[in-house]
């Protein structure tokens, strides 16, 4: 098992991202979809100001369950397998910072191109362990777009108009799908078409990172501040 692991570590490190269909039982992601639904309803409000909507194209609405004491959404957290994993792609003191779990409304946009964190240091970067507890489809709308290796490639073209990359791939998981992203590849979420779309984020990062590593995201027209809700560099 462990030389399966380095492996799998060995091409997340290659391609920027990891994708492990079947990696959670059905059971389990069962009873976290019916907790986020039983929280989210059938019509929850945006988070995000107006311009932050307005220039980022990202219309998700997160919900914190670890914040609030919700202790099944530790299983996931501490599941042997995803902990080896992840300590075998950061190394010895990893840090789990915080489950997030993601909801999107039908005929929303999803989330424009994006870095989760500035890319300028190679060493200060978090990954996003996505867990999907539905299934991620074209009739559902909401999949990943991934540039393979641009975690190495610094930041997103600057731009006004929504690219596409040559290179690009289309993540559509299922059910119980681990999804492993580095904070400095290239990604977006396609429109919702369905109902609706949920994911859960467990960010980790390497030892010595700080907590607050993905505050600042980069957009290809800005990058913007979460913690003051504002625009810190307009780069178009």
């Amino acid at each position: 098992m462990s030389g399966h692991i380095a492996q799998l570590a060995q091409q997340f490190w290659q391609q920027g991202y990891l994708v492990l269909d079947g990696f959670f039982e059905p059971e389990l992601m069962d009873s976290y979809q019916k907790l986020i639904m039983d929280y989210f309803g059938e019509d929850p409000q945006f988070f995000h100001n107006q311009e932050f909507l307005d220039k980022s194209k990202t219309e998700v609405i997160p919900w914190f369950p670890q914040r609030e004491g919700v202790a099944e959404f530790d299983i996931v957290d501490q599941h042997p397998l995803f902990r080896a994993l992840t300590q075998a792609i950061l190394g010895e003191g990893w840090n789990s910072q915080y489950s997030m779990v993601m909801f999107s409304r039908k005929g929303t946009s999803g989330q424009a191109w994006h870095q989760d964190c500035p890319p300028e240091d190679p060493a200060q970067f978090n990954i996003n362990r996505l867990v999907y507890t539905m299934d991620i489809d074209p009739q559902v709308g909401g999949q990943t777009l991934v540039v393979p290796g641009s975690h190495r490639k610094g930041a997103l073209p600057a731009s006004e108009a929504d690219m596409a990359f040559p290179e690009q791939v289309v993540l559509t998981p299922r059910k119980g799908t681990l999804v492993l992203l580095h904070g400095h590849t290239w990604h977006k979420v396609t429109p919702v078409t369905g109902d609706y779309r949920v994911s859960t984020n467990y960010r980790a990062a390497p030892k010595g990172v700080p907590d607050d590593i993905t505050d600042i995201c980069v957009y290809p027209n800005m990058r913007y501040r979460f913690s003051t809700q504002e625009v810190i560099e307009h780069r178009v």
